[in-house]
C-alpha cells in the first residue's frame, strides 16, 4: 500500500524540490519508504507501506530499459499467477513484488494489462522516450487517484493535499460540486469540491502525450440478468467465489486481521477467512454500550463461534470527539459527511495497534440489496397513488410527533420517508441517504440551483426503468460505494498507515451480483436473500438476525451535547456570512429548531460542519457576491 504524486513541466521551469515536498505530504500512506523520479520533463513520488516483500521493490520502480518508471498504489491479488505467465513469455524478475509485476505486465501489454489485474490499485507508469503518462484506476474505485491539467500539463495524486502543494493550482470552490455534496453527503466522481480538480474514474485509464490527454474505460459491470438458476445454485457459486477471492485477500507479509460488526457482512468475510487459514484470527468492532443499535452482543457471539483473538473499543462522549474530528477533515481532504467516518476512525487507530492489514464487509450492501432506502423506493411506488395533498396531510401531522435522540428513529423514518414520496422517484432515493432536497437547497443557498441528481443517473453506464432495484444498485455502487463508503475507508484508515481490503468487491463478485434476478436480492422485508441463504448454516443465529445498524454515530444526540459547542462554533454567523455561500438566517434557523428539538436535522447540520471546518481547514476559497456566485454556477453548468 502506498501514495503516489507527480507532475509534468514539458515547457516550464520546475523546481526540484517541489516533488519532495509533495511526496512528504503522503508520508501516513506509507511511512515505510519514500523516493521520487525526476527528469526535464516529469517529477514523480511515492510513498510505501510494506506489505508484500518487505526487502525489496522500493518505489519508483525504474524498468530495466531505464525508459520506464512505475508508481503503485494497492495491491493486486493474482499476480503471483501474472508472474507466471510473464515469465513464460520471457520476462525476469528482480523482487517479488506486485508492483513489479504490473510493470512488467504493461511492458507486455500496454493498457491492456489493466484487464488482467485482480486487486485495488492507483497507477502511474510514466516512458520517458514517448514522454508519455498512463495513470489508471482499478474497477470499482477502491484507491483514489486525482487529476489536474494546466495547459498542457498534467498533475496526479493519491490525495488532495499533494497537489495543493503546488501554487499555481487554485483552490476555488466547484459550486455544481457544492450542490451535490448537499444533496448526497458527498461528491460524486469525476468532480471534487476544488474547481479544476477531477477523480479518475474507476475501471478508467488515462493517457497523457506530450501534452494532449486521452482517457478508456477498460470495464464495465453488465446488469442484465443471467438464464433463469435456482436460489441453491447461486448461493453455491457465490460460495466458490467467496473462496477465490478469499485465499487472494489473506496474502501478506505483514500481521493482518478483520473488522467486525454484529452483521451478516463482516461475519461473512470471517467465516471464509477462517476457512482459507488455519491461524487464529485477529478481530476488531467499535460498541456504542448502552444505546440501541449497539452490536456487541452479536458481535461477541460471532467471536465466541470462531474464537478470534478480539479488541474492542466502546465510542463515547467521553473519549476526544472534536479533537478527532478536526484530525479527520485533515486527512479526509475531501468533505465527506458521511458520520460513519467517525467510527471508522477510531477503528483504524484501534487496528493498527496490532496488525497492518485489515479485511472488511464493504460492498455487501450495493451487491445484494441490504440497505433499507431499497425497501423505502418500493413502497414509495404505492405510498405515491395516494393523492400527494393526503402525504402532506400526513406529514403535517407527523410534525407533532416529539423528535428523538435516537440514531435513525421510527419517527425520523416516517418523516423522511413522506417527504421523499413527494418528490421524484430517482430523487427520492438519494434523498433516503442524504440530506438537503433540491428544493431546500434553493431555499438555502445564496446563489440559484443549476444542476439535478437526474443528470447523474443520465450519466449512469447502465439504466434499467425507474424505481427498479438494479438500477439504484447500479447507482450506488458508481457513487454512493466509491465516493462516500469507499473515500470513507481509504483516508480514515490510511491516516493511520493501515491498509483496508473489502473481499466482496473482487470484480468477479460484482459482476456475479449484478447478473442476479432482484428477487435473489430483495423479498419483501427480506434484504440480501441469496447471501443470507448462503450463510444461513454457516454464521451464529445473531449475526443473521441482526438487523443493519450501520457503523455510524447518534448525531442527533451528539450534536445537542458533546459536539454542541464545536457546531455553534463552527457554523457561527461571521463564518457563514464569510463564505457567500448560504443564507445566515437558514442555518441559524436549522441549528435552533434542532437544539429545541423542533427537528432532527443532525445530519444535515453534520454536512455544513465538515464542509466549513474543511474549507477553513484548507483555505478554499468561496465567492463571495451572489452575482459573481450565479455567474460561476452558470459557467460550470455550461461545461458539465
Amino acid at each position: 500500500m502506498c501514495g503516489i504524486t507527480g507532475y509534468t513541466h514539458i515547457r516550464r521551469e520546475y523546481a526540484p524540490a517541489r516533488i519532495r515536498e509533495a511526496t512528504n505530504a503522503l508520508f501516513h500512506r506509507g511511512p515505510d519508504q519514500q523516493g521520487v523520479y525526476q527528469t526535464r520533463t516529469v517529477s514523480l513520488g511515492a510513498v510505501r507501506l510494506k506489505i508484500i516483500d518487505l526487502d525489496s521493490g522500493d518505489q519508483p520502480i525504474v524498468g530495466r530499459d531505464g525508459d520506464s518508471v512505475l508508481l503503485f498504489n494497492g495491491e493486486i491479488y493474482n499476480y503471483l499467477e501474472l508472474k507466471a505467465e510473464l515469465e513464460g513469455l520471457g520476462h525476469s524478475f528482480a523482487t517479488r513484488s506486485d508492483s513489479e509485476v504490473v510493470l512488467q505486465a504493461f511492458l507486455q501489454w500496454d493498457t491492456a494489462c489493466f484487464q488482467k489485474l485482480r486487486g485495488m490499485f492507483a497507477i502511474a507508469i510514466w516512458q520517458e522516450s514517448k514522454h508519455r503518462l498512463v495513470l489508471a484506476r482499478d474497477r470499482m474505485g477502491i484507491k483514489p487517484l486525482y487529476v489536474h491539467r494546466a495547459g498542457q500539463d498534467i498533475y496526479f495524486g493519491s490525495e488532495l493535499k499533494t497537489l495543493f502543494i503546488h501554487p499555481e493550482i487554485e483552490r476555488r470552490l466547484d459550486a455544481v460540486a457544492l450542490q451535490h455534496y448537499l444533496s448526497l453527503n458527498y461528491v460524486p466522481g469525476p468532480r471534487t469540491l476544488v474547481d479544476g480538480i477531477e477523480k479518475l474514474r474507476p475501471a478508467h485509464y488515462l493517457e497523457w502525450k506530450n501534452g494532449k490527454v486521452r482517457t478508456e474505460s477498460y470495464w464495465k459491470v453488465s446488469f442484465a440478468v443471467r438464464p433463469a438458476c435456482s436460489l441453491q445454485e447461486a448461493s453455491e457459486e457465490l460460495d466458490g467465489l467467496l473462496k477465490d477471492a478469499m485465499q487472494e485477500h489473506l496474502l501478506s507479509d505483514v500481521p493482518l486481521g478483520i473488522w467486525l460488526s454484529g452483521g451478516v457482512d463482516s461475519s461473512t468475510i470471517l467465516h471464509y477467512a477462517r476457512e482459507a487459514s488455519s491461524a487464529r484470527m485477529k478481530t476488531f468492532s467499535i460498541s456504542f454500550q448502552g444505546r440501541s443499535f449497539d452490536e456487541t452482543g452479536t458481535t461477541r457471539e460471532t467471536v465466541a463461534r470462531y474464537g478470534t483473538e478480539h479488541q474492542e473499543l466502546d465510542l463515547n462522549p467521553g473519549l476526544d470527539l472534536a479533537g478527532a474530528i478536526e484530525k479527520q477533515v485533515f486527512y479526509s481532504d475531501e468533505p465527506c459527511a458521511d458520520a460513519g467516518a467517525l467510527p471508522v476512525w477510531f477503528l483504524s487507530a484501534l487496528s493498527r495497534q496490532h496488525v497492518t492489514v485489515a479485511l472488511s464487509g464493504e460492498g455487501g450492501d450495493e451487491l445484494f440489496g441490504g440497505y433499507i432506502t431499497y425497501q423505502a423506493d418500493r413502497l414509495a411506488r404505492t405510498a405515491r397513488r395516494a393523492p400527494a395533498t393526503l402525504r402532506r396531510g400526513l406529514l403535517g401531522l407527523l410534525r407533532y410527533w416529539p423528535v428523538s435522540n435516537e440514531k435513525i428513529s421510527l419517527e425520523y423514518k416516517l418523516k423522511r420517508f413522506l417527504e421523499g414520496s413527494l418528490l421524484p422517484a430517482d430523487e427520492a432515493h438519494t434523498y433516503w441517504n442524504g440530506t438537503f432536497s433540491e428544493a431546500q437547497q434553493r431555499n438555502l443557498l445564496c446563489g440559484p440551483r443549476e444542476t439535478t441528481i437526474a443528470e447523474l443517473y443520465d450519466d449512469q453506464a447502465w439504466n434499467g426503468s425507474e424505481s427498479s432495484l438494479n438500477r439504484y444498485l447500479a447507482f450506488d455502487q458508481r457513487y454512493y460505494l466509491c465516493d462516500d463508503v469507499l473515500q470513507k475507508v481509504d483516508r480514515m484508515s490510511m491516516a493511520h498507515s493501515l491498509e483496508v481490503r473489502p473481499p466482496f468487491l473482487d470484480h468477479r463478485v460484482v459482476e456475479f451480483a449484478a447478473s442476479l434476478p432482484e428477487e435473489f436480492k430483495i423479498q419483501g422485508s427480506r434484504k440480501k436473500i441469496v447471501l443470507r441463504y448462503l450463510m444461513k448454516d454457516k454464521l451464529p443465529p445473531g449475526a443473521l438476525r441482526q438487523r443493519k445498524n450501520g457503523l455510524d454515530i447518534p448525531t442527533h444526540d451528539w450534536l445537542r451535547g458533546s459536539l454542541r459547542s464545536l457546531l455553534l462554533d463552527t457554523l457561527s454567523t461571521p463564518s457563514i456570512e464569510e463564505t457567500g455561500l448560504f443564507q445566515p438566517e437558514k442555518i441559524e434557523s436549522l441549528i435552533q429548531d434542532h437544539m429545541t428539538c423542533r427537528a432532527n436535522v443532525g445530519y444535515h447540520l453534520w454536512g455544513l460542519l465538515i464542509l466549513f471546518l474543511w474549507m477553513k481547514q484548507w483555505d478554499i476559497k468561496t465567492v463571495r457576491d451572489p452575482e459573481i456566485f450565479r455567474e460561476a454556477l452558470e459557467d460550470v453548468s455550461d461545461t458539465a
